[in-house]
């Protein structure tokens, strides 16, 4: 098996709570070696957000695996001399601070540019390095509402509704940053100079509501929430509520999927109509709701296993877990933390050619090893004896 494809690689990991810390995962699963720097008083704030296993919360314990933990106050000038010896040789710094702070620090771009020409330095915000909403706070719903996805996210005549997928803090922060990075070290190994990655968590999502853009660009206003094409507003794309209140995803789009799917519910009459839209789509939705209301899930989703309409049972988050596809492709995983006991956790979900996923190191525990960073940087128990008591790690 070779080695994977970021092996050799260090990190620096500057980040705290979602976005920056998936990001770095990411980087961890395929091979790089992270270090993960936190205060030395609450460190991550993830660590004890939410429900806690042991000592750790269940989430802080799924995105920071195949790290180690380095704790250092960076308001202190010794603790950003050591940063700044560790990033003399590091491909990558992430950090997630609001602009301006890192350079406060000491350790932003241009300190760390000075010492290592070559580095990769990824900034993940909310609005970015500049422009008129750089200083704002945020968390994933702003960033949504900012971008106009929160108004397009909800059913026909509801408010906006909050899902459970941090879509801004995920696809526009980290694996945004991923691509990001990835980019700029190809040209860094090329040319022997680095860059500053600017990832706007607002931005990327922005930049990705191709759907909302091209009705505007139409000449249309924008669809009204839980009215547009894929978002309810044709009958051959939707959810329908099953006999025991559970739910059934039909996407049936292209023609031959919604013929399959009005043959499969006994409803050939309606086979020329799944792009209908006003009155007649409000009919044939209500034709539709009302075949599917007729019988559970479990039935539905027996009628069709074998019927090729991309049409899917609603699962539970638990059912997911379980399901044939999960177990099929390996995508969950448990593995034994030496303090927290077993952690169910997802695999690295992306595949590719000589790599074996592994869990080679588990969520470290707070400044777990500071030690053994600092001793690799020439400091002997001493002077680590020393940094400890004026609170520097």
């Amino acid at each position: 098996m070779r080695a994977k494809p970021l092996a050799g690689l260090t990190v620096l990991d500057l980040t705290r709570l979602l976005p920056g810390p998936m990001c770095t995962q990411h980087l961890a699963d395929l091979g790089a070696d992270v270090l993960k720097v936190e205060d030395p008083a609450g460190g991550d704030y993830a660590r004890w957000m939410g429900q806690r296993q042991k000592v750790n919360s269940t989430s802080f314990l799924l995105f920071n695996r195949n790290k180690r933990s380095l704790t250092l106050d960076l308001k202190k000038p010794e603790a950003q001399q050591i940063l700044l010896k560790l990033a003399a040789d590091a491909d990558i710094v992430v950090e997630g601070f609001r602009p301006g702070v890192a350079d406060r620090l000491g350790v932003g771009y241009a300190a760390v540019r000075a010492l290592n020409p070559k580095v990769v330095y990824a900034s993940i915000t909310g609005y970015g390095q500049d422009g008129p909403w750089a200083q704002r706070a945020g968390h994933d719903m702003n960033y949504l509402a900012h971008a106009g996805v929160l108004d397009q996210t909800g059913t026909a005549g509801g408010p906006p509704a909050l899902s459970n997928f941090q879509i801004a803090d995920l696809a526009g922060g980290s694996l945004s940053a991923v691509m990001g990075i990835l980019a700029a070290l190809v040209d860094a190994q090329r040319t022997g100079q680095g860059r500053h990655v600017d990832v706007a968590m607002t931005d990327c999502v922005l930049a990705h509501t191709v759907v909302a853009l091209s009705t505007l660009n139409a000449g249309q206003g924008a669809e009204p929430r839980g009215q547009g094409r894929l978002s309810g507003g044709q009958p051959n794309y939707g959810v329908y509520e099953t006999a025991d209140g559970r739910w059934l995803a039909v996407g049936a789009l292209e023609q031959k999927f919604w013929s399959a799917f009005c043959a499969a519910i006994g409803t050939p009459e309606l086979e020329g109509l799944g792009y209908a839209t006003g009155a007649e789509g409000e009919r044939v939705r209500a034709a539709v709701a009302e075949r599917v209301r007729a019988r559970p899930l479990a039935d539905w989703a027996a009628v069709f296993a074998g019927v090729d309409a991309c049409v899917s049972p609603v699962l539970t988050p638990e059912e997911a877990l379980e399901s044939e596809q999960a177990r099929g492709r390996g995508l969950v995983v448990e593995h034994d933390h030496p303090v927290e006991g077993p952690v169910r956790q997802y695999a690295f979900p992306i595949r590719m050619t000589d790599f074996a996923f592994s869990i080679d190191r588990p969520a470290p525990m707070q400044g777990e090893h500071t030690a053994e960073v600092l001793a690799g940087l020439g400091y002997g128990p001493e002077e680590l004896a020393r940094l400890k008591a004026e609170g520097v790690v």
